[in-house]
């Protein structure tokens, strides 16, 4: 008696220490209280976590009875645990489990199934257990499965998101790097397949952002988002790596500029209207005209340098109220070679809708003034002798010489928007707007739909509709480059 004595003795100190000699990686638990981890033990094969533990993320009491069966209480409801059988009875309903509730080492353990199969329906908040990503979700908490895909395509890369279920996103793309920030608590990232010499990481970041890493040698980035009832999608498309020439049997050459714009175009001024006091058109569901165009306009500076290695001005880059005449003179400042107004538009009309670009329509003054445009002119004299012709010509009238080309500018514009969002049905008009009268370049202002169109007001605050106008801004722009530019 005293030899079997010694031995349960023995069993059972090995029963207790047994979860502790077998603890894998703990699960990681996301509720409306924040990220938490709950450890886990193996026994038998099984994974278990401790009750006391969960009780710090579900309010629960546990009572044993005489049979050594347990009971759980949970909002006023009971689940009870009969001693070594694997099922729990939940309010009257018989739930199977995998392995038995056990009590070890003065705790009492239940198998991981046990919180979504049974805690869940008393709990009275979800509780799901994601046993491939060791995730376990508690209440109301938005957490997608994002599964990324990176494979050639043609010559180039494509890196492809998947996010389910869809939620809210945005897309910010920079020279080294695309980073996709979702609207959610947390992310349930798969891991990646497939691989290119162009992508250099895919990491998830706290709170819930995918930052894929490009290299220097890559060629143009595009990237889009998309939305269906079931998921959300992100394409990223990577040009081609471009290849330096072979120079080794050629002649030494100077050394080229870092940069080299298409057409000519050095520098793009992008005006985001209104700022500060002056908020412009507030749509229906509280959005502020000085809000998108500040948002799109920061976007379009990225795409336009980091695609076409153009220099991009800001006339503002923050919230604050600047003039029309100080917009102007920071585009003629820094000598731009293109001008780009961002507005939206609103009516009385609910039912309005549509985009439109314009660009300055002339007073009979102008139209003179574009006549002789280059005719009027001054014979200044240099040091050394001799003269240098400087064209004049009136500051408020700058932008009659450059008419042609901005209603040019307006209609690639229109042609670019075409199909992609709704235009109104004169897309290009000209009109005598003032911010453009001054300018020294050609020059556009580009209406992108109306806030007080509650159908626009949620395209134009949602990723995919600020992507689909930059887009076109920037084809335009690249367009209006390869022809040549001014």
């Amino acid at each position: 008696m005293r030899a079997l004595a010694v031995t349960a003795v023995l069993l059972a100190l090995l029963l207790t220490s047994l979860p502790l000699a077998q603890s894998p990686a703990p699960i990681g638990v996301v509720s409306p209280a924040g990220r938490r981890v709950l450890s886990t033990a193996v026994v038998n094969d099984q994974e278990y976590v401790a009750l006391d533990d969960v009780a710090a993320f579900v309010p629960l009491t546990l009572r044993e009875d005489r049979q050594g069966g347990l009971s759980i209480t949970v909002r006023g409801k009971t689940i009870v645990a009969p001693r070594d059988r694997a099922l729990v009875s939940v309010d009257g309903r018989v739930v199977a489990l995998p392995a038995p509730l056990t009590r070890m080492g003065g705790r009492w353990l239940a198998p991981v199934e046990f919180l979504p199969r049974a805690l869940a329906l008393v709990a009275e908040s979800r509780i799901e257990y994601r046993r491939g990503s060791r995730l376990l979700l508690i209440g109301n908490v938005r957490v997608p499965r994002v599964t990324t895909r990176v494979e050639p395509v043609g010559s180039g890369t494509r890196v492809t998101m998947e996010i389910a279920p869809p939620v809210g996103m945005m897309t910010v793309t920079e020279a080294d790097k695309v980073m996709v920030r979702l609207d959610a608590d947390a992310l349930d990232v798969a891991p990646v397949t497939g691989t290119s010499p162009v992508v250099t990481l895919v990491r998830a970041e706290a709170p819930a952002t995918i930052t894929v890493g490009i290299a220097p040698s890559a060629g143009d980035i595009r990237a889009a988002a998309s939305n269906n009832d079931t998921a959300a999608r992100v394409v990223i498309d990577i040009a081609a790596p471009v290849q330096a020439p072979d120079v080794s049997a050629a002649p030494a050459a100077p050394a080229a500029p870092a940069l080299v714009s298409k057409g000519g175009l050095q520098t793009v001024v992008i005006d985001a209207g209104h700022g500060g006091d002056d908020a412009g058109v507030r749509g229906s569901g509280g959005t502020l005209e000085k809000q998108v165009t500040l948002d799109v306009a920061r976007r379009l500076k990225t795409v336009l340098e980091s695609r076409l290695g153009v220099h991009v001005v800001m006339t503002r880059d923050d919230d604050r109220a600047v003039s029309p005449d100080e917009r102007t003179a920071t585009a003629n400042n820094a000598k731009g070679d293109l001008f780009v107004s961002l507005h939206v538009s609103a009516s009385p009309a609910p039912a309005m809708t549509g985009a439109a670009v314009y660009f300055m329509r002339l007073d009979r003054e102008g139209e003179e003034t574009r006549r002789e445009a280059g005719a009027q002119s001054l014979a200044l004299p240099v040091l050394g002798g001799g003269t240098r012709v400087i064209e004049t010509i009136r500051w408020d009238l700058a932008q009659a010489r450059h008419v042609e080309h901005s209603g040019r500018l307006a209609n690639l514009l229109a042609a670019a928007l075409e199909g992609h969002v709704p235009m109104t049905p004169q897309p290009v008009q000209a009109a005598p707007l003032r911010v453009l009268a001054g300018l020294n370049m050609p020059a556009v202002l580009f209406e992108m739909g109306y806030l007080t169109n509650s159908a626009q007001e949620k395209r134009m605050t949602a990723d995919e509709g600020r992507t689909a106008l930059v887009q076109a801004v920037y084809d335009a722009v690249n367009r209006f480059a390869l022809a040549g530019g001014r």
